[in-house]
């Protein structure tokens, strides 16, 4: 059975990583071990952990750098790297509830993958007390490098890398001085890379929303909103200039196609009207949905992006 290894991290947990540990210990996928980074928790969440290790699972606690969320992954994948982790890799939240099948699937769609591969999924969003559950945005265009630099589509806590893509992705970490966002990051990496991009339409986990998540499933007409407000105040360009420049020391694996495609996407940003639209239209990147390609043309048009 191929072993993976989860990387989690926590911050002030409430009561909710019971559950999620519980749904670990549930995977009908055996084979895993846990490497949690801590980014500032009480004692009862340390003696949970800390029993859930005495209960025969492989699990190892570690001091988070307090400075993110991001920060924080991108510490598991340098602790990953330091601790030789071998074989598929997977990210976690302190507060979802993981489907039985989740790795099982995973490790199946991506058995037979030679090359660097990445697996994720759709998820059910409920809310904070698992009920009203409801699938969360389909994916209906192809996932690769036009759509993972104005779009993140793999959710972190769905995606599973194997042997070949995880053993790229912390080499990779190493040379990168900070990770705003793990997910956009690998997605971006393995899709500028040429890896094999494999999303399932089945949700493989119930990813609660409720007012300590450090992202949301953005499906409410208030999240929507809400994300409209954080456009107009130029946070979609903050998050894409960060994105770029923890993308940037990675471009020498990328292919020459993507490496030229990413040099025009960073020039086209701060081009002048009228040329900066002709130069986004030659790009043909793209969001899933029309609605979403149509704001990215208007954040063009008004250098939001």
């Amino acid at each position: 059975m191929a072993r993976v290894t989860i990387l989690m991290a926590i911050c002030r947990p409430g009561p909710e990583l019971a559950e999620q540990l519980a749904s670990l210990a549930a995977q009908t996928h055996r084979d895993w071990r846990l490497i949690v980074s801590d980014d500032g928790s009480d004692a009862a969440a340390r003696d949970l952990l800390a029993d859930f290790a005495t209960t025969g699972h492989d699990v190892a606690v570690f001091d988070g750098p307090r400075r993110g969320a991001g920060a924080n992954f991108h510490s598991l994948l340098l602790r990953a790297r330091e601790l030789g982790a071998q074989g598929y890799l997977a990210f976690s939240d302190q507060d979802d509830v993981w489907l039985p099948e989740k790795l099982e699937r995973a490790v199946a769609a991506l058995d037979g993958q030679g090359g660097p591969a990445l697996y994720c999924s759709r998820t059910f969003v409920t809310r904070a007390d698992l009920s009203d559950p409801r699938p969360s945005a389909p994916r209906p265009r192809p996932l690769g490098f036009r759509n993972a630099l104005v779009q993140n589509v793999a959710a972190g806590n769905t995606i599973v890398l194997n042997p070949a893509s995880a053993a790229l992705v912390v080499e990779a970490a190493a040379e990168s001085e900070a990770i705003h966002k793990h997910d956009w990051w690998i997605y971006q990496l393995l899709s500028g890379i040429g890896a094999t991009l494999i999303h399932d339409d089945r949700p493989s986990l119930y990813y609660r929303q409720h007012a300590g998540n450090a992202e949301g499933a953005n499906l409410s007409l208030g999240a929507k909103l809400d994300r409209l407000r954080r456009l107009r105040r130029g946070e979609w360009r903050d998050w894409t200039g960060r994105a770029l420049a923890a993308l940037e020391p990675a471009r020498h694996r990328m292919t020459p196609e993507n490496r030229a495609l990413l040099d025009a996407f960073v020039a086209m940003r701060d081009a002048p009207l009228p040329g900066r639209l002709t130069q986004f239209a030659r790009l043909r990147l793209y969001r899933q949905s029309r609605a979403g390609t149509v704001a990215l043309w208007i954040a063009t048009l008004f250098r939001l992006i």
